[in-house]
C-alpha cells in the first residue's frame, strides 16, 4: 500500500479540477470556443430591451453593412495575428484606396476596369512591404506597420495636398449597395470568411500558418519557410484592407482623407474579442466574425440611444480589457 502523502502543491490544481470539471480546462475550453457567441447573444438581447428600434429592418441593414466592412478587414487582420504579427496599416490602406478610386474614376465607370485592380495592387504592395520589413529586416511588426501607416498617409497627403476631388465610380457604389434584402458587402464578407476558413483548416498553408504562430523556431526546424508564410499573411491582409476600402468608399459615396481611420484598432479588437490569441497560433475566422458583430452591435446601440460618440471609445476599451481578462483566465484554468 502506498503511504506517500499527496503533494501539497497539487491541492490548488486538484481543487480547480473539482470546481471546473475533471477534463482539462473544461470552462476554459467553453470560454475559448463559445464565449464570444454568448456575449453577442447577451448584447443583442440587451440592445433590444434598451431600444426596440434596434430590431427595425432598416437598422439591422445598417448594422450588417457596417459590420461587413469591418469584417472584411478583420479577416485579413486575423490571418496576420494567427501568424504572430499585427498590422496597424490597414486603415491607411483603406483610406488610400478610397481616395484613389475617387480621384482616378471621377465618378465614371470608364476607367473602373483599371482602377479596381490598381486599388487591390496598392493593398498587395503595402502588405508585401510590411512582410519584408518584419522578415528581412527583423523589425517588430508593431513598429514596421506603424511606420508603414505613417508613410502611406504621408504619400497620400503629398499627392492630394489635402484636397480631395471626385466620387467613386457607380460600379463601386453598386458593390456597396443592397440587392433585395441582403447588402452586397455582407455577401462578400461571408464568401471571404468561408474561403479563408477553408484555407486555414484544410490546406497545407493553413497548417503552416498555425505552426508559425505557435512557435516560429519549431516551425522553422520542421522545414516550414517561415518568412514566406509571414509575407503571404501580410499580403493577404493588405488585399482585404483594399477590398474593405473600396466598399467603404462606395458606401460613403465620396473620397475623404479620414476614411479608414479607426479600422486598425477596431479590427484588432474584433480579432482578439473573437478568441484569436495575440501570441498567434490559436483562433479562427468564425470567432472574428462574431467579434465584429459584437462590436458593431455595441456601437449601434450607442447611436440609437443618442449617446455621444466618445462612448464608443469607452466601449472599445471595456471590450478589449474584458477580452484580455478572459484570455488570462483561460490560461490560468489550463495550468
Amino acid at each position: 500500500m502506498n503511504s506517500e502523502r499527496p503533494n501539497v502543491e497539487d491541492r490548488p490544481r486538484r481543487l480547480k479540477r473539482f470546481v471546473f470539471g475533471t477534463t482539462t480546462g473544461s470552462l476554459s475550453t467553453f470560454l475559448e470556443r463559445r464565449g464570444v457567441y454568448v456575449a453577442l447573444a447577451i448584447v443583442v438581447l440587451i440592445s433590444a430591451l434598451l431600444s426596440p428600434a434596434f430590431y427595425k429592418f432598416s437598422n439591422i441593414l445598417n448594422v450588417l453593412r457596417a459590420a461587413a466592412v469591418l469584417g472584411i478587414v478583420s479577416i485579413g487582420q486575423t490571418i496576420v495575428i494567427l501568424g504572430g504579427g499585427i498590422d496597424l496599416s490597414v486603415g491607411a490602406v483603406m483610406g488610400t484606396v478610397a481616395i484613389f478610386i475617387s480621384e482616378f474614376t471621377g465618378g465614371s465607370d470608364d476607367y473602373v476596369a483599371i482602377a479596381i485592380p490598381g486599388c487591390l495592387l496598392i493593398g498587395v504592395i503595402v502588405g508585401w512591404l510590411n512582410g519584408l520589413l518584419t522578415t528581412k529586416r527583423n523589425i517588430p511588426p508593431f513598429v514596421a506597420t506603424l511606420g508603414m501607416l505613417i508613410f502611406v498617409e504621408g504619400v497620400r497627403f503629398a499627392y492630394t495636398r489635402g484636397v480631395i476631388s471626385g466620387r467613386p465610380a457607380p460600379f463601386v457604389r453598386v458593390l456597396a449597395s443592397i440587392i433585395g434584402p441582403i447588402p452586397i458587402p455582407v455577401v462578400i464578407m461571408a464568401i471571404s470568411a468561408v474561403l479563408i476558413g477553408i484555407m486555414l483548416k484544410k490546406t497545407p498553408f493553413g497548417r503552416q500558418l498555425y505552426a508559425v504562430g505557435g512557435n516560429r523556431e519549431t516551425a522553422r526546424f520542421s522545414g516550414i519557410n517561415v518568412e514566406r508564410v509571414t509575407i503571404i499573411t501580410y499580403v493577404l491582409c493588405g488585399l482585404f484592407a483594399a477590398v474593405a476600402g473600396l466598399l467603404l468608399s462606395g458606401y460613403i459615396g465620396y473620397g475623404d482623407r479620414y476614411l479608414g481611420r479607426g479600422f486598425d484598432l477596431d479590427s484588432i479588437a474584433a480579432v482578439v474579442v473573437g478568441g484569436t490569441s495575440f501570441a498567434g497560433g490559436r483562433g479562427g475566422i468564425g470567432g472574428t466574425i462574431a467579434g465584429v458583430l459584437l462590436l458593431t452591435a455595441l456601437f449601434n446601440i450607442v447611436l440609437i440611444l443618442n449617446l455621444q460618440v466618445h462612448y464608443q471609445l469607452i466601449l472599445k476599451g471595456i471590450v478589449m480589457i474584458g477580452a484580455v481578462m478572459v484570455y488570462s483566465m483561460q490560461m490560468q484554468l489550463k495550468e
